[in-house]
């Protein structure tokens, strides 16, 4: 008899444990992402009303008008009707919930709407240029703002560009990466004086920065307006937001990772080297990418310190050299129509550099911690393969062990013949052993 019964006998059936009824609302998992129906119901009903809201009081009874205001309205009045058909099927906590998901959701299509008519619309104007051949592979030495588009192009404006950013990178990359190491690695009251001033550099303007060059690289040392002294005030502007991204970076960098390196007796240039900045590479690729598209849209810097020139010049540092941007601003300025469509072309092809050094920085950063491309991951894959053959090897047995034991099991080798067979015993197995210098 099990103890249940032992109660029912001794208490009775009816003292027995009731199981409570269901209430009418009974307890489920709220659904926290994902669309279900009474959600595009809700988002459907609140958008018509508050259209009609606003349409209400744009036309009877308010004295507003606007476009913008009455864009704002609306918004105001669906996130209102929305928050008070969800509180009816969900409590306070979902109400919030959904409302800030469309919040957000706004923002992010707001910023993608812009960045699309941004680029659609440079893409537009500058369709007129793009499709000639001569637009990439000509200068404007011998084109006038009358000549047609088939004169011309913008074949000195990209060899510049590509020659002041190259500039830039090898003096940003280097140095920005090395000050972020020195900030994260090396705590202490210096480094909190230097992340002051590369906080500071952050919000320096690019005109500024030209004018150091200038007065330095130019009056100071006597040198030319050339495509080397662009770089050098591009590097300025661009060193400030590599060394603030990688820094965020490396700190995003697990410490119990560093913490292994060291407790397995490596230095600390090692675990920087072989640890930190494999880790956070993908990061630090996007830090560059920054800093690159921070550097490749100044003009004010590089009209200061290289001039400008219509005439392809490959020479960075000797001659006035031009960019894009400059280039970009140029053209614009021009009230023909072909200028400016060299201009928005330009632009263009500004934009799809900026995307294949995008893409190129992805390649190289690679996936994140803890992704491996497939090539990646062969490459471990044959890393730890010999590092297995080389710890086999470490702990094999030496081979005098074995030849101390076959010498004392089939009795000594000769040097001119085969190894010779030891005398057979002719004790037994249970004969006791004599002890060395006693006789038998």
């Amino acid at each position: 008899m099990t103890v249940v019964e032992v109660e029912k006998t001794t208490l009775g059936p009816e003292a027995a444990p009731v199981p409570p009824e269901p209430g009418p609302f009974p307890d489920q998992p709220r659904r926290i992402g994902g669309v279900s129906r009474s959600g595009v119901l809700s988002l459907t009903g609140a958008a018509a009303s508050g259209f009609c809201v606003t349409i209400l009081l744009y036309g009877e009874l308010a004295p507003f008008s606007g476009v913008l205001g009455f864009a704002v309205t609306f918004y105001l009045a669906f996130l209102a009707v929305y928050a008070v058909l969800t509180g009816i099927e969900e409590d306070r906590e979902a109400v919030r919930d959904r409302v800030m998901t469309v919040v957000l959701w706004t923002a992010a299509a707001l910023l993608f709407s812009a960045l699309a008519l941004v680029v659609g619309f440079t893409a537009w104007r500058g369709k007129q240029a793009l499709p000639h051949g001569n637009f990439f592979t000509q200068d404007m030495q011998a084109a006038g703002p009358l000549d047609p588009l088939t004169n011309g192009g913008i074949a000195h404006a990209m060899l510049g560009t590509l020659i002041m950013i190259a500039i830039s990178l090898a003096i940003t990359v280097p140095l920005g990466l090395a000050c972020a190491v020195y900030l994260n690695q090396i705590p202490g009251r210096f480094s909190r004086f230097v992340r002051t001033i590369v906080e500071a550099m952050t919000a320096l303007p690019s005109i500024v920065a030209g004018l150091m060059v200038y007065a330095t690289w130019i009056l100071g040392l006597g040198m030319q307006k050339s495509g080397l002294a662009a770089g050098f005030a591009i590097s300025v502007m661009m060193l400030p937001i590599v060394i603030r991204a990688a820094d965020v970076v490396l700190r995003l960098v697990p410490g119990t990772l560093t913490e292994a390196a060291e407790a397995l007796g490596a230095p600390r240039w090692r675990t920087v080297w072989h640890v930190v900045l494999p880790t956070a590479r993908s990061g630090l690729a996007t830090a560059v990418i920054l800093g690159t598209a921070r550097g490749i849209g100044e003009t004010s810097p590089v009209l200061l310190t290289a001039g400008f020139t219509a005439a392809l010049n490959a020479d960075p540092t000797g001659g006035p050299m031009v960019s894009l941007p400059l280039a970009v601003f140029n053209f614009v300025k021009s009230p023909e129509p072909t200028m400016i469509a060299r201009g928005f072309g330009a632009a263009a092809v500004l934009m799809a550099l900026v995307l294949v050094l995008f893409v190129i920085a992805r390649v190289i950063g690679g996936r994140g911690p803890g992704h491996q491309t497939g090539r990646q991951a062969r490459r471990t894959a044959r890393a730890s393969r010999r590092d297995v053959a080389r710890f086999e090897e470490l702990h094999a047995p030496e081979l005098t062990l074995f030849d101390d034991a076959a010498r004392t099991d089939d009795g000594p080798r000769t040097d001119d013949g085969p190894r010779t067979e030891a005398a057979p015993r002719t004790e037994s197995a249970s004969a006791p052993a004599t002890a060395p210098g006693e006789n038998a």
